[in-house]
């Protein structure tokens, strides 16, 4: 098991900046992809941006140029700075987390999230 706590929502004038941080528990070691998604109300949760292990980031298009996603593994803990924040980022943020493990021609993999955190863009 993983246990999920994240941190840093708010509320923000159209142009701020927000940064949230999820630090991961328990079984860490198995840890592979770790990630913030989002929802909106009235929408479905939609990606924002993950990390792997190798540091690989996949961010979405709304996202892109605006949010840095860095991956600190060992404090095994996630941060998505949000720069230029839009009324349209308003949202409840997820914590992401994917633990994949067993040997290369059977793998397991177990997803977690957190239990969100609000960002509120507004004048």
């Amino acid at each position: 098991q993983v246990q999920l706590v994240e941190s840093g929502g708010g509320s923000v004038q159209p142009g701020g900046s927000l940064r949230l941080t999820c630090t991961a528990s328990g079984r860490t070691r198995s840890i592979s992809t770790m990630g913030w998604y989002r929802q909106a109300p009235g929408k479905e949760r939609e990606l924002v941006a993950t990390v792997t292990s190798g540091s690989m980031t996949n961010y979405a298009d709304s996202a892109k140029g605006r949010f840095t996603i860095s991956r600190y593994s060992t404090k095994n803990t996630v941060e998505l700075q949000m720069n230029s924040l839009k009324p349209e980022d308003t949202a409840v943020y997820y914590c992401y987390v994917v633990t994949e493990w067993g040997p290369v021609e059977k793998t397991y993999r177990q997803d977690y999230w957190g239990k969100g955190t609000l960002v509120t863009v507004s004048a």
